[in-house]
């Protein structure tokens, strides 16, 4: 007699390739059944189908049996189960896969269980003498025990070579995207499975981006694709589990899979990734032996993923430590250019004067003035190097205080409208209109500081147009040096000058970085303002941005500071 199967769901369960297939509700009764050698004993599947496991196609331990169908319909978990079922009084030994069937109302109301028939001979052999006689004695409480352990005993891992290919892979390589996409394509081609993703998890935000897969044609790709946990509630369940999460039957999901594996990569209770193993052509059963390759390879991935960050961070923090050593070394030997030349110049000067080579009191006074100048130059010079080495060093202070913005405004005026003038370019201080002076809360010797550093260098880098510092107040309550401050002045220091390109406009704000050669050498300087500004607008508690479109173009560099209270 031919066997069939009939199917609550209308699916031809024997496609799934398995010896036993069957389904029950919660009662035990059988809902549908094949096997696939039913016809060699007589066995009609329609004499199972609407009765009850007690009655017939029995189960050993039927007290264990009957607690496993009720844990896995309530907890909503597959489980593993060992025993003989007896038809005409001879006993099978089958090893179950008991999976929960989720309901469109997400109601676990019935089971379904995938079986494969084991070796009579290989558990007797298996067994001692002793318990030979457990063979045929099936029905023993303790044979359970024993069937589960013999089971055990006998299998052999089909996946071990797979599993010493991909541990080699990972030995020899440092890079993360190698160590996934070599993972996904031997998993996806050793398992026949319709897809492999590996799939990176931020624990912050909660997201889940497939970054590398596997993928059979004609499904889908779902590189790149950004996934939805609520959607696919067992990826949710493997980021809060290391064990791995077998679902072998599902209803519309929303990638055509039909079951999946996950397990989540991790190392030191760091999670770095999920795997998740899809077949989308067909339902399948994941047996014991793929799910442990699963566990082991995650094992496997989270260290060798942990050890390629660690690498990745080593070789990065390497390179920028060569970076910062050849900028220094650029860096040493452009100051101590810059140094020299005010030196030289004050030296020069002042022994013109000893020598009386001066014709008139006249040109006496103006190589004074020369060397007063090249003095107050080398100074500037001498503070940046200080500024830095502070900086460096971690101790920057600064003394907080109220201060008014028109005065360090005069202070500006007189300082760098002579020097703009000097070279032909306007110079143009904007206030907001307000009755009230406009008090900020920082450093008055810093913040004129930063607006002396800003404005010198749009004046330096600039040869036609002019330099215009604009202001306008942000009414955002903010904190400062442990003070609640009610808004930011945000000061806009705009030229008309050489711009710098995009390319290159990031690394404005580096230590060093400014010093490294190039088009702007020859302007003198250590290049070293617009740092020492960006740290000390921070440490009051603003922000500093530099934007040019370009070469020729002009820049424009702004920043922010805590406002002592809002003008009226």
């Amino acid at each position: 007699m031919k066997a069939t199967a009939t199917s609550i769901h209308s699916t031809n369960w024997q496609d799934l390739g398995a010896e036993l297939i069957f389904t029950q509700d919660i009662s035990g009764k059988y809902l549908s059944f094949y096997w696939k050698s039913a016809s060699e004993y007589d066995l009609d599947p329609e004499q199972i189908v609407g009765r009850y496991w007690q009655d017939i196609f029995t189960p050993s331990s039927g007290e264990r049996y009957r607690e496993t169908l009720m844990r896995v319909m309530e907890k909503r978990r597959p489980e593993n189960f060992y025993c003989f079922f007896v038809w005409n009084e001879e006993p099978f030994p089958f090893e179950l896969a008991i999976s929960p069937i989720l309901k469109s109302d997400n109601s676990v109301t019935s089971v379904l269980a995938i079986g494969s028939l084991l070796d009579k001979d290989a558990i007797a052999q298996s067994s001692p003498p002793s318990q030979n006689r457990a063979v045929k004695n099936f029905s023993e409480e303790n044979y359970q025990e024993f069937l589960t352990q013999a089971a055990r005993n006998i299998r052999r891992n089909p996946y071990q070579d797979l599993l010493s290919q991909i541990s080699r892979t990972l030995r020899i390589t440092l890079d993360a995207k190698t160590i996934w996409k070599q993972t996904v394509d031997k998993l996806g081609r050793e398992l026949r499975v319709s897809r492999v993703l590996a799939i990176a998890c931020d624990p912050d935000t909660q997201t889940l981006k497939v970054e590398t897969e596997y993928c059979q044609h004609p499904f889908k790709s779902l590189l790149g694709e950004r996934l939805n946990i609520r959607r696919e509630p067992y990826l949710q369940q493997a980021l809060e589990t290391d064990e791995p999460i077998a679902i072998e039957y599902l209803e519309k999901a929303p990638f055509e899979q039909k079951s999946v594996l996950v397990v989540s990569a991790f190392y030191q209770n760091q999670r770095s990734a999920l795997i998740c193993l899809q077949q989308c052509d067909r339902y399948r059963h994941w047996n014991d032996v793929e799910i442990e390759l699963i566990r082991e390879l995650a094992d496997l991935l989270g260290i060798a993923i942990a050890h390629a960050k660690l690498y990745k961070q080593a070789k990065q923090a390497s390179e920028e430590a060569a970076e910062a050593s050849r900028l220094k070394s650029e860096f040493l030997a452009g100051t101590s250019h810059e140094l020299r030349t005010p030196l030289n110049g004050i030296i020069n000067f002042l022994k013109f004067v000893l020598d009386d080579m001066a014709d008139d009191p006249e040109e006496e006074r103006e190589f004074v003035e020369q060397a007063h100048k090249s003095a107050l130059h080398l100074l500037e010079l001498i503070n940046d190097v200080l500024d830095l080495a502070r900086i460096e060093a971690g101790k920057m202070e600064m003394d907080f205080e109220k201060v008014i913005l028109d005065e360090i405004f005069v202070d500006l005026e007189k300082k760098m409208r002579p020097l703009a003038e000097t070279q032909g370019l306007s110079f143009e201080i904007q206030l907001p209109p307000t009755p009230d002076p406009i008090l900020l809360y920082g450093s008055r010797q810093r913040l004129l500081q930063i607006l002396l550093n800003l404005v010198g260098n749009a004046i330096k880098f600039t040869h036609e147009g002019g330099v215009t510092v604009d202001t306008d107040i942000t009414r955002k309550k903010v904190s400062a040096n442990g003070r609640e401050c009610p808004g930011m002045l945000r000061v806009k220091v705009a030229d008309t000058g050489i711009g710098v390109p995009l390319d290159k406009q990031h690394t404005l704000f580096q230590k060093f970085a400014q010093v490294s050669g190039g088009r702007t050498k020859s302007y003198g300087g250590t290049g070293l303002g617009l740092s020492i500004s960006q740290t000390l607008v921070e440490l009051m508690g603003g922000k500093i941005d530099f934007f040019s479109m370009g070469d020729n173009l002009g820049s424009t560099v702004t920043f922010t500071v805590p406002l002592f209270e809002l003008p009226s």
